[in-house]
């Protein structure tokens, strides 16, 4: 699902909002979620997961194409926890089909 999607999904259950009034709130909500985020924060919505910073210690990598060794950077990553009813609702989607 791309955003675009979310935003027409969203206007179609509430038929009293604008697509474009839609679109903004989609545009907060990430900015929000963007600065939290990278400010160091954890975010966490019921039901659905959290989205919490992981450290990555820098590495030795190496460049596929030449073979070279190099040293990557440390660096911060995303990851994200789904929650209890995510997990539920997903394994009984897919037990079902299988």
């Amino acid at each position: 699902m791309t955003r675009d999607d979310l935003i027409r999904v969203l206007v179609d259950k509430q038929g009293h909002v604008s697509y474009k009034v839609m679109c903004e709130a989609i545009k907060y909500l990430t900015e929000g979620m963007i600065q939290t985020l990278g400010s160091g924060k954890r975010i966490e919505v019921r039901g659905f997961g959290s989205f919490a910073l992981r450290y990555r210690a820098p590495r030795l990598a190496r460049n596929p194409k030449t073979g070279a060794t190099l040293q990557t950077a440390c660096k911060f990553a995303v990851h994200f926890k789904p929650g209890k009813e995510l997990r539920e609702r997903v394994n009984n989607a897919y037990t079902e089909v299988a």
